[in-house]
């Protein structure tokens, strides 16, 4: 019996083990099965997603930023073109923590907070694969400095780049603008897509208004990488398409003549052809160097640029609103004729002072005892203020502010650059809206010398001498003149024609011609200082003072005793030859003398390069 139940224990121990292996054999196979059924789902329904997944863990897509334009004179001289340089730029996806990199890069390479919060910056709207450059602009030390220790950081590399550079500097500063890094403001108003690969874009100027052509089209190449990132082999490219080039219609040789005339100077100058309203010298003083801010400028810097008193960064060419003074005077005598309150022959008395009534105010003139009697070709010649006070008087302000709004003044010229400013062309609507004010006689008097609430842009007076020299043809200010393709096309750009201004009696644009070609000609012309019996051209202009300051009736304008922000600035305009102009130009000097021979300078410079065939 012992045995027995010994045999019964020993069947039922290796009935249970039997089970057991029984079951782990059927676990077995239903992983197994389950296993197979994971890997034809794997191999066979997603195949092409997994199969895109691990391509993209070798594969990369780099940008390649296209080449930026280039900018040229008239003559072909080069104005802004690109030059090598190298960045260190940061992978962020293939970093764990930046910041750890960030001061281990900053003990190799000098890495300002600067250059780390503009980093920062850019990552919030760069995407997720492109690299940000950590540092711009780097020298060759740089360079090699990192490329000692580049094992260290398989996710910072140097690349080589295209930056741009302004070879005449301050000269065309302005005019020409200058590109800068982007900012999350200028990619709020781009297509990203466009600026992939690309840090910097047109800031001011040229480089902004002619964004869109100078950019070009952003290429990008697909390569191969290993586990580390670096690149094993080139799949495919496509190449960027080079920005458009550009022809201005600035000369050089007579822009950086205007730049220096003006030496230390605050004031602009703006010289236009007649013909087509190209723009021949756009010059504004105080100046920049724009190459300062082509890689970023240090933040000291700028605020010191920007809160100068002399605003170097104001573009007063266009932006500049003065008041205009006596170089009106020729668009209120032809309105006067042409309403026939005056003709050529009309004579005024000038005492020295004009009244309104009896006991009125005294409107003086610049000349204290006055220029006597008086016609109107001598009073434009001679500036007298009291015969256009009289003028101003009879004509009335509605008349006015249509003589000044057909010319252009308190209106865009629509120039082919950012940033102009309207000016004011002062009515009574104008007054009654922005003010809340009625319209006083007094105010027209002083409208009349170009005074009180008008104010012009240098530009616009400009634009004014170019309409009178085309006797009221009016030409559109344009500084791109061509524009050349990565294929070579050129493209000229069109004249472009404003309202003409039509006189009921065209042969008064002959009385006003005449009185100011006096001004220079003529011995006691305002500018008479300024004529050359020899010279190959005739010129007609007009000088005008610009109060900053006003003084008390009794009391007289002295220089001298006035702080040098308070003085009156100088103005002229001119254009030359009469018989067939060709050339237009206004200058300004602020708080100083010495317009008219700046003027003068230029134009026998223009006229001397046209003699030599330039």
């Amino acid at each position: 019996m012992p045995v027995l139940f010994k045999l019964k224990d020993h069947i039922k121990e290796n009935q249970l083990y039997l089970n057991r292996i029984v079951a782990a054999t059927i676990g077995s196979a239903v992983l197994l099965v389950v296993l197979i059924v994971r890997l034809f789902i794997l191999q066979v329904y997603h195949h092409e997603t997994y199969v895109t997944l691990a391509r993209n863990n070798q594969v990369r897509m780099i940008s390649i930023a296209p080449t930026r334009g280039l900018i040229y004179d008239r003559n072909g001289i080069l104005l802004a073109n690109n030059v090598p340089g190298f960045s260190l730029e940061i992978s962020p996806n293939r970093v764990k923590d930046l910041d750890k990199l960030i001061r281990k890069l900053a003990k190799i390479i000098p890495i300002s907070d600067a250059d780390i919060k503009n980093f920062y910056k850019q990552k919030t709207f760069k995407g997720r694969f492109e690299r940000i450059p950590i540092r711009t602009k780097l020298s060759e030390e740089e360079v090699a400095a990192f490329s000692i220790e580049k094992y260290r950081f398989p996710e910072v590399d140097i690349h080589a780049n295209l930056g741009r550079n302004y070879p005449h500097g301050e000269a065309f500063a302005h005019v020409l603008g200058y590109t800068g890094m982007l900012s999350e403001q200028d990619m709020g108003q781009i297509d990203i897509a466009k600026y992939r690969g690309t840090y910097f874009i047109g800031k001011s100027g040229i480089e902004k208004s002619y964004e869109s052509l100078l950019h070009g089209k952003a290429g990008y190449e697909q390569v191969e990488t290993d586990a580390r990132g670096r690149m094993i082999r080139q799949l495919e490219e496509i190449p960027s398409v080079p920005g458009d080039n550009l022809y201005l219609s600035l000369d050089s040789k007579l822009q950086l003549l205007a730049y220096d005339l003006l030496q230390n100077q605050k004031g602009a100058v703006v010289a236009l052809d007649v013909k087509t309203g190209g723009v021949l010298a756009m010059v504004s003083r105080p100046s920049f160097d724009p190459n300062l801010f082509v890689k970023g400028i240090p933040q000291e810097t700028y605020d010191k640029l920007q809160h100068a008193k002399e605003q170097p960064l104001f573009h007063r060419a266009i932006r500049g609103q003065y008041p205009p003074g006596s170089t009106v005077k020729p668009l209120v005598a032809l309105q006067a004729l042409d309403h026939k309150v005056i003709t050529p022959q009309t004579t005024f008395n000038d005492p020295g002072y004009y009244q309104l009534t009896a006991n009125g105010r005294l409107y003086r003139d610049w000349l204290p005892e006055g220029h006597g009697i008086i016609s109107l070709e001598n009073a434009i010649a001679e500036s007298c203020t009291t015969f256009f006070y009289f003028v101003a008087d009879k004509l009335g302000i509605d008349r006015m502010h249509n003589i000044f709004s057909r010319f252009g003044l308190g209106e865009l010229t629509n120039i082919d650059i950012h940033g102009e400013a309207k000016g004011i062309a002062p009515s009574k609507e104008w007054k009654k809206q922005t003010k809340r004010q009625a319209w006083f006689q007094g105010e027209t008097i002083i409208t009349g010398i170009g005074q009180g609430y008008t104010l012009v842009t240098p530009l616009q007076m400009a634009s004014v001498a170019s309409a009178i020299a085309n006797r009221g043809t009016r030409v559109q200010p344009m500084l791109v003149k061509a524009t050349q393709t990565h294929n070579q096309a050129v493209n000229d750009n069109p004249v472009v024609y404003a309202e003409k201004v039509e006189l009921k009696h065209p042969e008064h644009w002959d009385t006003v011609i005449n009185a100011m070609e006096k001004v220079i000609k003529y011995p006691r012309g305002t500018a008479h200082w300024i004529n050359n019996p020899k010279s190959s051209f005739t010129m007609a202009g007009k000088t005008g003072t610009a109060q900053v300051y006003g003084i008390k009736q009794d009391e007289t304008y002295d220089a001298n005793k006035i702080k040098a922000a308070l003085r009156d600035h100088a103005w002229f305009i001119a254009f030359a030859p009469v018989e067939d102009p060709q050339i237009a130009i206004a200058v300004i000097i602020e708080n100083s003398k010495g317009s008219p021979m700046v003027a003068r300078k230029i134009l026998d410079a223009y006229f001397a390069g046209a003699n030599n065939g330039q």
